[in-house]
């Protein structure tokens, strides 16, 4: 026998009261070029125009909405003269997404947009439906010459301002592309190893040293005291800025590469009169004689 629970939703959705501005959640059950039906699991359905989907100019309905869809939109009419309830996404999504996206840029989180058109000072995009300005500083590490370039292409982004007063979202491409060329760099320093003679160019000179370009953005120091076998007062004595120069690899560490180009010199001849003399330390017996015998009769306090 049917009972009571059989008709728990129905009877739930009789004594619902909905109101024009309330945030309704419901289930895609139709999707069409004009727009989505959605169930309400109330006695009448509803309808969001395509007009009322999303803000952005890119959204279509037959490629973006998908039945069992599950969706927030606000109560725009309580009949849209078609016996549907009448129903805002994008309302609802621009109440919704602010908070959203504050968390995103709170979590510094990186995200893919698409360029869609240029204006002055930069380029427009969209997030969460929520139009977006990326000011033409902020598109790339590197200095950008004309914005209208970057039309159709896709941009990883953080958010640097998020304020739903003014309904204001600036987004930055820089920061990210900053972050992955410091994360890259650590990376090719992180693999390179102590040891390793490489050739560069001194980019700097310092009183302490001379900083090496060694190519792709990588620089290393020589310190003073690894310059020459011999004593150097200053880094200018040895090396000019300009200088192609070998060294070789003795520290990799936080990040740092320490060089040396004294690890790669010829050790030092010793002076004539520094070298002992054998002879002092030989006789002129046979050549077979043992030390014990060189020593015997020597006497030690």
């Amino acid at each position: 026998m049917e009972s009571m629970n059989d008709y728990k939703e129905e009877l739930e959705a009789s004594f619902r009261e909905l109101h024009v501005g309330d945030l309704v959640d419901g289930t895609v059950i139709g999707v069409s070029e004009e727009g989505v039906t959605v169930d309400l699991k109330y006695y009448t359905q509803g309808f969001i125009r395509r007009a009322d989907l999303s803000a952005d100019p890119t959204f279509n309905p037959m490629q973006d909405m998908h039945e069992g869809d599950e969706v927030k939109a606000t109560i725009l009419k309580m009949d849209d003269g078609n016996g549907s309830i009448a129903l805002s996404r994008k309302a609802a999504v621009n109440i919704l997404a602010w908070d959203k996206l504050k968390e995103m840029m709170d979590n510094k989180e990186v995200i893919t947009v698409q360029i869609l058109e240029t204006v002055k000072a930069g380029v427009v995009t969209y997030v969460e439906g929520i139009r977006a300005f990326i000011p033409a500083s902020q598109l790339s590490d590197a200095y950008v010459e004309n914005t209208a370039d970057w039309i159709d292409k896709d941009v990883d982004v953080r958010i640097i301002t998020c304020d739903p007063e003014k309904k204001r979202l600036v987004l930055s491409g820089r920061e990210v592309a900053r972050d992955r060329r410091k994360q890259e760099r650590r990376r090719r320093i992180d693999a390179m190893k102590p040891g390793t003679v490489l050739e560069g160019t001194v980019q700097t000179i310092k009183p302490y040293g001379a900083f090496v370009d060694l190519g792709d953005g990588i620089d290393g120091l020589v310190h003073i005291s690894q310059m020459s076998v011999k004593r150097v007062n200053d880094p200018n004595e040895v090396v000019k800025e300009g200088d192609k120069v070998k060294v070789k690899i003795t520290k990799v560490a936080d990040g740092r590469i320490s060089l040396s180009m004294k690890a790669l010199e010829d050790a030092p001849v010793q002076e004539k009169e520094d070298i002992p003399d054998i002879s002092l330390y030989t006789t002129k017996e046979n050549a077979t004689t043992s030390l014990g015998d060189l020593l015997k009769g020597l006497k030690f306090d």
